[in-house]
């Protein structure tokens, strides 16, 4: 097997690891308004601005949450450049 097909094999296998080990997310925007002391989660639905309530003691874990889909969101991305890398080589 040509080397730069293993290597992006390998880094394939260890992404799609990654991805389901990280699936604890949560999408959207968490943030606090100026005028009230309360959190709330904003995300879009069909479209819309939706906003969820977030009480104080949960804010630390929907930020971890919201940045683990950032993250997961940046692995697709790189996931799906390899799986086009190796759907060019193995053609050839």
């Amino acid at each position: 097997m040509n080397k730069k097909i293993k290597h992006l094999k390998d880094r394939q296998t260890e992404l799609q690891k990654q991805i389901c080990d990280n699936l604890d997310l949560l999408m959207g925007t968490i943030n606090r308004s100026p005028a009230m002391m309360n959190y709330s989660l904003t995300t879009k639905v069909d479209g819309k601005s939706v906003s969820r309530y977030v009480r104080k003691g949960w804010v630390p874990k929907v930020k971890k949450m919201t940045d683990r889909h950032k993250r997961v969101r940046a692995m697709i991305k790189e996931l799906s450049d390899i799986n086009w890398e190796l759907l060019k080589l193995e053609s050839d």
